[in-house]
């Protein structure tokens, strides 16, 4: 409880900066867990949960979320998982709470300080660092006995997400990333196809920037901002490094060589009106996109149904992160489900097994969420999904850093790359000052 008086007061005062930041979702299979230990759908013998109370007394679970009140998650989790969860696990009900994401956030601190945190929350991949420093996390791997078994289904990349210091603090529930929309008529007209290296598309955003036949001008790529969460693509793909592998320091890696090239690719885009984005006042993402404004955006599966909604006659393809030295490597985003201390912890497990089971998967898979579960990942469902070309980009794409600091790291990182994209430093020097920043809050963890 030490560890979680030290940061807490920290912790409130960038509430509000966090929620700036977001970087930023019917088969009756048999579920993963029930009472018998009888042999599931996929078969493995099914754990007891041991989670009902000795008198015979119903155990409820809270669980926070931020699926949107009236979106199809919400409604499927309702009406659908838990009745299912419940139907399994006799003597285990589920008190849902739907919070918007922001709200989500500062309620779990306030929670924290007066020790009235739930059982079980859906959060924002992003903030496991920071509530695990506050020491509010339950480390799944040190407490559940079958925590190799039930992490083992579930993508390794999205795991690493909940991976802090040599401990799991959630399961990886839901993922995302981000690949390249294009202007597929602009391209044929221009003969060009979509870059496949990030030489190629260096070239095509600056063939593709300048004047339309209406006068009006054109960028060839489009940023809407120059937060994490838009630069480690491209950081990445040309084999650059925010911090060392063990995320101890900075110095070397986001000054490196790689790193300030990649920042230099796009302040030069910037200075010579090829891309845009990140003023105030500059055309939307999917209005520039949709109405030819902008010729490539790097976004992630819910551009679809944006598109599908406001241009829904607008063609486009999409293909993977262009590959530099790195490789083709994009960010990874998504949702974990974590469990608090002072929770129920077995019936706050099977809960989290459940959802993150093969039939809770494929179900919320139906609604847009990418799964994490490998069988579910291997569904029609998914094979099928508008959001299949996210897949193959999901297997090579990367976490941002899982420190208790990103959030500050990651403003210190917008206001340094904003100084080069203004002509204010190099990205030499800004990238040498910053690298002293970060390591001063490594250090400082």
């Amino acid at each position: 409880m030490k560890k979680r008086k030290k940061v807490l007061a920290t912790l409130l005062t960038v509430t509000t900066c966090m929620a700036a930041l977001a970087g930023c979702g019917k088969s009756p299979a048999q579920s993963e867990t029930d009472t018998d230990g009888q042999v599931t759908a996929d078969g493995t013998e099914a754990a007891q949960t041991g989670a009902q109370a000795s008198d015979g007394e119903e155990i409820t679970i809270d669980f926070w979320h931020h699926y949107s009140a009236q979106s199809p998650e919400n409604e499927t989790l309702m009406n659908v998982l838990i009745p299912k969860f419940e139907e399994e696990n006799p003597g285990i009900k589920v008190n849902a709470v739907s919070h918007e994401w922001a709200d989500l956030h500062q309620k779990i601190l306030i929670s924290a300080q007066s020790d009235t945190l739930p059982d079980v929350a859906r959060l924002d991949a992003a903030w496991i660092p920071e509530f695990e420093a506050m020491g509010i996390l339950t480390p799944l791997d040190a407490q559940m006995s079958d925590f190799t078994e039930v992490s083992g289904n579930l993508l390794e990349s999205a795991m690493s997400t909940a991976q802090i210091g040599g401990h799991y603090y959630g399961l990886a529930l839901n993922t995302n990333t981000k690949i390249l929309f294009y202007n597929a008529k602009a391209f044929e007209e221009a003969g060009l196809n979509a870059p496949q290296t990030m030489d190629e598309f260096v070239e095509t955003v600056r063939q593709l920037s300048g004047t339309n036949s209406n006068g009006q001008q054109v960028w060839g790529y489009n940023e809407p901002a120059l937060s994490g969460w838009n630069l480690c693509p491209f950081i990445w793909s040309m084999g650059g490094a925010i911090t060392n592998e063990e995320e101890t320091k900075a110095s070397g890696y986001i000054n490196s060589p790689e790193t300030v090239k990649a920042v230099e690719m796009l302040a030069e885009f910037s200075q010579e009106d090829a891309m845009t984005g990140f003023h105030s006042g500059d055309i939307p993402m999917t209005d520039g996109f949709g109405t030819g404004r902008y010729m490539m955006i790097l976004e992630g599966p819910w551009k679809i149904a944006e598109m599908e909604g406001a241009y829904p006659d607008f063609a486009y393809g999409t293909t993977e992160m262009p590959a530099g030295e790195g490789g083709s490597v994009s960010v990874l985003g998504g949702e974990d489900i974590a469990m608090f201390d002072g929770a129920q912890k077995e019936a706050a497990w099977a809960f989290m097994k459940f959802m993150t089971g093969a039939f809770a998967q494929e179900e919320m898979a139906k609604c847009g969420q990418i799964p994490v579960n490998r069988t579910a990942l291997e569904s029609d469902t998914v094979r099928q999904a508008d959001y299949a070309p996210f897949l193959e980009a999901i297997k090579t794409a990367k976490s941002r850093p899982t420190v208790s600091c990103w959030s500050e790291m990651d403003s210190e990182l917008s206001v340094a790359v904003t100084d080069v994209m203004n002509g204010e430093k190099t990205a030499q020097e800004a990238m040498d000052e910053l690298a002293v920043k970060f390591d001063e809050m490594l250090a400082g963890q």
